[in-house]
C-alpha cells in the first residue's frame, strides 16, 4: 500500500471512528434531543440503544489489528446504519438533516476501499488450496 492510499485510509477511518463512536455514545444515553428527533422518524426509543451500541462495537472492531471478517461486518453495518439512516430522512421530510448520515456513509466507503491488505480477508479457493497441499 502506497503512502498515499495510506493516509487516505487512516484519516477517513479515524473521522469515521470519532463519528460512529459521538453518536454511538449519544444513542446510548438517549440525550434528549437525539430521543425526540428518533421519535419524531417513527423510530422507538430501544432502538436507539441497540444502534447505539452496535455503533460502539464496530468502532472497536475497525480499530483493532487483525480479526478481518469482523471488520467486513462493522463496515456492512455502518453501511446499512447510514444508508438507512438517509432512506429516513428522505422518508419522514427532514431531508435537510441528511448530511452528516451522508457524510458517515462515505466515510464509510472510503475508509472500506482504501484499508490495508491486513485487514481484509484473504479468500483461498479450494483449488489453490489442494494445490498447496499436493506441493508441500
Amino acid at each position: 500500500m502506497n503512502k498515499r492510499n495510506k493516509i487516505i485510509y487512516w484519516v477517513s477511518t479515524i473521522w469515521l471512528a470519532l463519528g460512529m463512536l459521538s453518536s454511538g455514545i449519544v444513542q446510548v444515553l438517549q440525550v434528549k434531543e437525539e430521543a425526540d428527533f428518533t421519535g419524531k422518524l417513527g423510530y422507538p426509543m430501544y432502538f436507539l440503544t441497540l444502534l447505539g451500541v452496535w455503533k460502539i462495537l464496530g468502532v472497536a472492531a475497525l480499530l483493532v489489528p487483525k480479526v478481518p471478517l469482523l471488520k467486513e461486518w462493522a463496515y456492512a453495518g455502518f453501511f446499512f446504519a447510514m444508508s438507512g439512516a438517509a432512506f429516513s430522512h428522505l422518508a419522514s421530510g427532514t431531508a435537510d438533516q441528511i448530511v452528516p448520515s451522508l457524510l458517515l456513509l462515505f466515510l464509510t466507503v472510503v475508509s472500506w476501499h482504501f484499508r490495508p491488505a491486513d485487514r481484509k480477508i484473504t479468500w483461498v479457493s479450494s483449488s489453490t488450496a489442494n494445490r498447496k497441499t499436493v506441493n508441500a
